[in-house]
């Protein structure tokens, strides 16, 4: 799949300021630092369509980009929320669960793990969450480059053990990483041909 045209569209602080629900959306979701933004870019073939930030908790809008005017990549406040207050923690809950359970042209929430750790808490909490809210979500490993040895692996099973047993059948996954672009053209192949309503994609089976 060719990429020829990336272009950010708003930021919404809120529910209501999302742009009209045009395009099938892929939201990317995970911890603060789990590496979206990198991700994002890495997508979309365009190095700084996202702001990529040191600092975790930086995204803290709804961030709409559109890819190839047919379909958008949508960036949220991770769920770690870093250092904030319990205000604004609570406004991030509210700004993601309003996105995620009422937008009707969402398509697939990408469920970023960083694999060079072992599973963490938030991030079995929020796959059990969104499983018993019946989105279609796929896990999407990443910073595989990261650990060493067979770590990455290892925490992958770990994680997939840990979650098998909320779902009928393991939930699609992906493993990645963004410097070295392990698993991103899979990625974006399989993001792509859901978007265009391909009966195939292993998006649309999940």
């Amino acid at each position: 799949m060719k990429i020829t045209s990336a272009v950010f569209d708003v930021s919404a602080p809120d529910f209501a300021s999302c742009p009209q629900e045009t395009f099938p959306e892929f939201a990317l979701i995970g911890r603060s630092n789990v590496g979206k933004s990198t991700l994002l870019n890495r997508l979309a073939e365009k190095r700084d369509l996202a702001r990529v930030s040191g600092t975790p908790g930086f995204t803290k809008m709804l961030n709409f980009y559109t890819i190839n005017r047919r379909w958008r990549l949508v960036d949220l406040p991770g769920y770690g929320f870093a250092k904030t207050s319990q205000q604004e923690r609570a406004r991030y809950t509210r700004l993601i669960e309003d996105y995620l359970l009422k937008r009707r042209n969402l398509a697939c929430v990408l469920v970023l793990v960083d694999s060079s750790i072992p599973p963490q808490a938030a991030d079995l909490d929020f796959v059990q969450w969104i499983g018993r809210a019946d989105r279609p979500f796929a896990l999407v490993f990443t910073k595989e480059d990261k650990a060493k040895g067979n770590k990455a692996m290892e925490h992958i099973e770990q994680f997939m053990g840990a979650v098998a047993e909320w779902f009928e059948e393991p939930p699609l996954m992906f493993v990645t990483s963004a410097k070295n672009q392990i698993g991103v053209r899979e990625l974006q192949h399989t993001i792509a041909q859901a978007a265009s309503g391909d009966p195939d994609s292993d998006l649309d089976e999940r």
